[in-house]
């Protein structure tokens, strides 16, 4: 079965990963939980700034920000001058997105939207980003065919790595949610997974970005920066980070052949 535009129909949205983020509840404080404190705002940060780093030339850049969520991503894309649309199947998430980026006087086009079924033609965008999407969705296969369909140059974006310290703690919330409790019991992802999708579409990795060895969970509980910087980086010179990092941002740019 297929949609009027050819494509297959997006997956049921009972899925957590859109009845959690339809709250407005939880759309409101999603910043709050999830970036407040030394590291949640480390992490915020050592975001925008790989973002940053992957795409140097943003001026008058056309971006799709797929799964864009409160839109940190598009607001810090958009500061920089790139022409931003951001898209999200939670319109609570949006309201919250559209209210940023008026207190920051920024122009940025948020609109539902549904990474399965992105409602823009090929190679619409120079560039297609989804941070933290790809590892909640019901079909990564499809939502990652779907950035490289409407990115012209390069997509970004990240996954907790199979090799990591995510691993665990992904197993834990998928034991936790078939015993019921409510939580987004995210997947981990096989890097040569990673890479033998992208070359599906005619992409290859140019860049990767790994960012902790030990848990995230830990350093929150943790707290301080400076431990996280002084362990993370005795592990990195280890060797450590490079094998079991995550999560694992990379920018991926297309060949001079499509495959698909």
């Amino acid at each position: 079965m297929t949609e009027p535009n050819g494509r297959p129909p997006v997956p049921p949205s009972d899925h957590y990963s859109y009845a959690v983020y339809a709250d407005p509840a939880h759309a409101g404080r999603f910043d709050r939980l999830r970036f407040s404190g030394p590291i949640g705002t480390l992490l915020a940060d050592t975001q925008e700034q790989v973002l940053v780093d992957f795409l140097p030339e943003l001026a008058r850049r056309t971006v799709l920000d797929v799964g864009t969520g409160t839109g940190r991503a598009a607001l810090a894309l958009a500061r920089r001058g790139a022409q931003v649309t951001g898209i999200d199947a939670s319109a609570q998430m949006l309201d919250v997105a559209r209210a940023r980026a008026r207190a920051e006087g920024l122009s940025v086009d948020f609109q539902e939207g549904d990474a399965h079924a992105i409602g823009f033609g090929d190679a619409t965008f120079d560039t297609a980003v989804s941070l933290r999407v790809l590892m909640h969705t019901p079909d990564w296969r499809r939502c990652l065919g779907e950035l490289c369909r409407v990115a012209r140059e390069r997509v970004v974006f990240d996954y907790p790595a199979l090799a990591s310290a995510a691993a665990l703690q992904a197993a834990g919330r998928h034991l936790a949610a078939a015993l019921g409790s409510r939580t987004e019991a995210y997947r981990v992802f096989r890097s040569g997974a990673i890479r033998a999708e992208l070359a599906s579409h005619g992409f290859r990795i140019a860049r990767c970005h790994r960012q902790f060895v030990l848990p995230i969970a830990l350093h929150k509980a943790i707290g301080a920066r400076a431990f996280t910087a002084a362990s993370e980086g005795l592990l990195a010179r280890l060797g450590l980070l490079r094998l079991f990092g995550s999560p694992v941002t990379v920018v991926a740019i297309r060949g001079e052949g499509r495959s698909r």
